[in-house]
């Protein structure tokens, strides 16, 4: 006689109110096989978690809940750990393993793994201690379509079976985790959009005109990518383009962590002009205000909120700031490049009032070409793990490299991975060339002396 097959549970992680959400939207849409037990894993992810709101105490949350039979708290379990920063020993791995089933009540449960953000703790940290579980991916953002950020062990990568994303650029196809020929799926967007209509009806209280301009803040100097005196300028920036097209209501969400003095000068920019400006100060999705709201136009950097309206409320949208964060932003390899490199090419200009006016979602070709663009750019931020894709990159820099595109791409780094664009074809050979290199490789040293 056969024994039974084993329960099945299912472990979800999600560190922020968004990421829930859509795992709660991925559920609703059937694209998990069915389980004994849904667990939701949640991890405060914050500098300091101590002081800072978890997702459980987050409006919503509740409605969210219901998809999930318990919920377990990630950073109560490894304290006093930082969930960012610990990662298990590797001798240790199979006594945490232990550990958690019996904490957690799994027994001899399979247990299959669905995280966000692999390549970096907690996720990376829990795929290690259920060292034989099946996992996949999910990725709520833009990011979903540049290169995996680091190298992954083989024996992680290979354990993935599926990437799940939003569709926020129709057409576009990922690079995350393509080097494991990772299968992506797309989460229904009809299935998103009904969970943040949920969400909403808890933010009755949430005032603001209807039809309005809304500026969305993301704190980019806390990423070291802008300073906070241009972050300022650049809100403000935004608060006189909406106004140059015309909107006399405007709506201002600062990211949640950001000075108070920011909204200050917003305001008081909005005064000067003779603008009505309403500043949303609670934790609130951006998407959530898109429902309650409706606003007629939504300005940002290079946020994935711009491209929620655009695609999946159909909101017109303008970016602003962008090229000269192209140019600044350290090392390329950074993984905001692609989000941004994304929204600069797709979106327009919040200072061309013709392209905002007349902008519509791209077709089949725009996407190819913007297809190209991020392969190209992905290769160029990580040309060994997207090693396969080397003759792509080629191609359309040979093809499409000109004074407009170049902005996407730095000299430097095209001749050091010896592409199209970079030195001179005669001087090509220089940064393959092993002398060249130790020659280089010496100098720095020498410089670091000299400073020390």
């Amino acid at each position: 006689m056969s024994s039974p097959a084993p329960r099945t549970t299912q472990i979800f992680l999600a560190s922020t109110l968004y990421g829930a959400a859509t795992l709660a939207a991925a559920i609703d849409a059937g694209c998990f096989t069915t389980a004994h037990r849904r667990v939701l894993l949640v991890s405060n992810n914050a500098a300091v978690p101590e002081t800072t709101p978890g997702l459980t105490q987050m409006r919503g949350f509740a409605r969210l809940r219901e998809r999930f039979d318990d919920v377990l708290d990630w950073n109560r379990t490894i304290s006093p750990f930082h969930p960012s920063g610990w990662e298990p020993r590797l001798a240790d791995a199979a006594l945490w393993e232990r550990q958690l089933r019996q904490l957690w009540g799994l027994g001899d449960d399979r247990v299959e793994l669905i995280v966000e953000s692999l390549q970096v703790s907690p996720a990376l940290s829990v795929v290690q201690l259920f060292h034989g579980a099946p996992v996949e991916v999910y990725a709520d953002g833009l990011m979903s379509y540049g290169p995996t950020r680091n190298k992954l062990d083989p024996l992680v990568g290979t354990r993935v079976r599926r990437l799940l994303h939003l569709d926020l650029v129709p057409g576009l196809e990922p690079l995350l985790l393509s080097e494991f020929k990772v299968p992506s799926a797309v989460i229904a967007t009809a299935a998103f959009t009904r969970v943040l209509a949920e969400l909403a009806q808890d933010e009755e209280d949430v005032e603001g005109p209807q039809g309005s301009a809304m500026i969305l803040g993301q704190y980019l100097s806390a990423l070291d990518l802008i300073s906070p005196q241009e972050e300022e300028e650049l809100h403000v920036a935004m608060v006189r383009g909406a106004h140059a097209l015309g909107h006399r209501d405007l709506v201002f969400k600062p990211h949640p962590s950001a000075p108070a003095r920011w909204s200050h000068l917003v305001e008081a920019e909005a005064e000067r002009l003779g603008a009505k400006l309403v500043v949303v100060d609670t934790p609130v999705l951006a998407e959530v205000l898109y429902q309650r709201l409706r606003p007629e136009l939504v300005v940002g950097c290079f946020s994935t909120g711009l491209l929620t309206a655009a695609t999946l409320y159909e909101i017109p949208v303008a970016r602003t700031g962008t090229e000269p964060l192209l140019d600044r932003i350290t090392p390329y390899q950074n993984s905001n490049r692609i989000p941004l490199t994304i929204v600069d090419s797709l979106l327009p200009d919040l200072d061309d009032q013709c392209a905002v006016t007349n902008w519509t979602p791209p077709g089949e070709e725009r996407v190819r070409e913007l297809a190209g663009l991020v392969t190209a750019v992905g290769f160029a931020m990580q040309s060994q793990i997207l090693a396969g894709h080397r003759g792509d990159a080629e191609a359309w820099l040979t093809r499409h490299l000109n004074a407009d595109t170049l902005r996407y791409f730095k000299r430097r780094r095209l001749t050091a991975l010896g592409l199209p664009g970079g030195l001179p074809s005669q001087l090509s050979f220089i940064p393959r060339s092993p002398a060249v290199r130790r020659v280089a490789r010496r100098v720095r040293r020498l410089k670091r002396a000299a400073r020390g």
